[in-house]
């Protein structure tokens, strides 16, 4: 179903990113799946710089969608199937801010408004957005996100 859902709004999820050091790029405990930080990263593609400065409200805004992305390809590889997930609980997103820069919650809405469309309700989350003076690599944003699976 959610493969289908991805069709329909014609997303392509990217390559699954490795992770930048000693840790996985997710975890599965129990019935919740934790998913460590993750950037704006499709193949090649990075979006990189500060929100407020080297780029806009809304090119962070995308950063986050295509963070999200980025998310839901090492949710699929993790767990074979999207569909397993019953629901998002958590999103964590920190944003590369420019000083001054405060809207870091219109930021992350690129990342919950993309959850939301693919998930329906069960996308629907608690979330922290926060702003900080650097992140890895130069990336504009890391988010990282905490989903509950469906009882096998």
């Amino acid at each position: 179903m959610i493969d289908q859902r991805l069709q329909e709004l014609g997303i392509e999820l990217p390559p699954v990113f490795p992770p930048a050091g000693n840790y996985l790029g997710c975890v599965v405990d129990g019935d919740l799946v934790y998913v460590g930080g993750h950037g704006p990263i499709n193949g090649e593609n990075v979006i990189r710089g500060k929100v407020g400065g080297d780029l806009t409200l809304e090119e962070g805004r995308q950063a986050a969608r295509m963070t999200a992305l980025s998310i839901l390809a090492t949710l699929r590889a993790e767990l074979g199937d999207l569909d397993r997930i019953e629901r998002i609980v958590k999103v964590f997103g920190m944003v590369n801010v420019a000083p001054g820069f405060n809207q870091t919650p219109a930021v992350i809405d690129g990342c919950s408004d993309l959850l939301v469309e693919v998930f329906g309700d069960a996308g629907r989350h608690t979330r922290s957005a926060v702003g900080l003076a650097e992140l890895p690599f130069d990336i504009a944003v890391e988010i990282e996100l905490t989903a509950r699976l469906r009882s096998a």
